[in-house]
């Protein structure tokens, strides 16, 4: 005779009119049929060896934007299985709607998917699916956890690339390709044009003028193709927050701008994030550039340790051996003095142009307005004497030829952009 599960339950149920006769109250009695009921119920739910399951996660998505991850389950076994499945990853991840529940015919298969919104830039794992099975009275079951791997990577979120269409209209200014052409901009000839009041006579092309009649002065253009490397200092002081976020992600949105900007320009650019050592670089043509960039800083984390300033010249020496821009986007403080920042300044200025560029504290201007009580006048003179320290810094910096830029947080990528074209505009790269 083929006992099904109901029978098995039903039979279970006639054993609690026993055990209340036999129970000393009727509370015990309903516990020890809910037991029986119970390990009957797991006795009889299919074995979760009879699911399988496999992830499909996408490869990457920008910090803020949302992913979908797709978890196929499968009946692999003879019986149709009720249960329910989770999809989990690292918190992290922002997984949401990661529960399932299923009920499958041998051999059928459902596709289930789990929202992501990361809060955190890098490689976010995923973790084990854990599956459950029901009895027939969904009392009880059986239950395991599967390995599945998965990785999403998250990007930097690169919200200052709304800064980018106004600066391409100004590089398409300064490179003459609109109405409006700079007058003796940027170093590669590109014309003759008459003479009018206001040029600089140095830009006058004397043999033109002895041909024509007239005078005419020499227009020029940006140079393109012109190195540019990013140095992006992920060393101690980059892990200090500065708002809601650390100072590296400020960098990291300054250097993904401006590689934008340089590929659009025709320059070809060079990343590297270093503390001791390297921790990551990108180098690519065209737009490709920020796509790589992002890819290999979407890893880099702050670390604990001092930056090897003469080992960066190093590497900068050996990857570019024609006069290039190198932005430095470190912290300017006092620090700099006793950490080699300086020296390593000076060494490539010698042969190439520097741009430093470091993020402001935002706290040091509310601190230096602060004058309700005594605690907060102290704090104003502490907050202006760092300023006075770090201007100090940056006055030496610039002394050696460097290009400094001090922002905040929000304003350093274009900010950066800026310096840069007004370099461009001037041929100094």
């Amino acid at each position: 005779m083929h006992v099904t599960g109901w029978t098995v339950a039903l039979a279970a149920l006639g054993a609690i009119p026993a055990a209340l006769t036999q129970s000393r109250t009727v509370a015990w009695a309903w516990v020890l049929g809910v037991v029986a009921l119970a390990l009957v119920d797991t006795w009889l739910a299919p074995p979760t060896h009879a699911v399988g399951v496999r992830r499909e996660a996408p490869g990457s998505v920008r910090l803020s934007q949302s992913a979908t991850t797709r978890l196929l389950v499968a009946n692999v076994g003879r019986r149709r299985v009720r249960g329910a499945v989770r999809d989990a990853w690292q918190p992290s991840a922002g997984a949401s709607g990661e529960r399932h529940a299923f009920a499958l015919a041998p051999g059928e298969t459902e596709t289930f998917r789990t929202a992501l919104t990361p809060t955190r830039r890098g490689d976010r794992q995923a973790g084990p699916v854990t599956i459950r099975t029901y009895g027939p009275l969904r009392l009880a079951g059986r239950q395991r956890s599967l390995e599945a791997p998965a990785r999403l990577r998250v990007l930097p979120e690169f919200a200052s690339r709304r800064h980018l269409p106004s600066r391409l209209v100004r590089l398409r200014e300064i490179d003459g390709r609109t109405a409006v052409r700079l007058k003796g901009a940027g170093a590669e000839f590109d014309s003759l044009r008459d003479y009018v009041i206001g040029d600089d006579v140095r830009t006058i092309d004397w043999r033109g003028t002895a041909r024509r009649g007239e005078v005419v002065v020499r227009t020029y253009r940006p140079e393109r193709d012109r190195r540019v490397v990013i140095a992006l200092d992920s060393a101690r002081l980059s892990a200090a927050r500065v708002g809601d976020a650390p100072r590296l992600d400020a960098s990291i949105e300054a250097a993904l701008l401006l590689a934008a900007l340089a590929a659009h320009a025709g320059d070809r650019v060079q990343a590297t994030a270093f503390d001791r050592a390297e921790q990551a670089r990108a180098a690519s043509t065209g737009s490709r550039i920020v796509a790589a960039l992002a890819d290999a800083l979407a890893t880099v984390e702050p670390s604990l340790l001092e930056p090897d300033w003469p080992a960066l010249v190093r590497l900068v020496e050996s990857r570019v051996s024609q006069r290039s821009l190198v932005v430095l986007l470190t912290t300017v403080d006092t620090s700099a003095m006793d950490s080699g920042l300086i020296e390593a300044v000076a060494a490539l200025q010698r042969r190439h142009q520097v741009l430093v560029g470091s993020v402001e504290d935002p706290e040091l201007g509310e601190m230096m307005a602060g004058r309700e009580d005594a605690d907060s006048v102290y704090g104003a003179g502490a907050a202006a004497r760092a300023m006075l320290e770090r201007e100090a810094v940056a006055t030496r910096l610039r002394q050696l030829g460097a290009e400094v830029v001090l922002a905040l947080p929000d304003d350093l990528a274009p900010a950066v952009c800026d310096r840069y074209l007004a370099l461009k505009a001037a041929g100094r790269l």
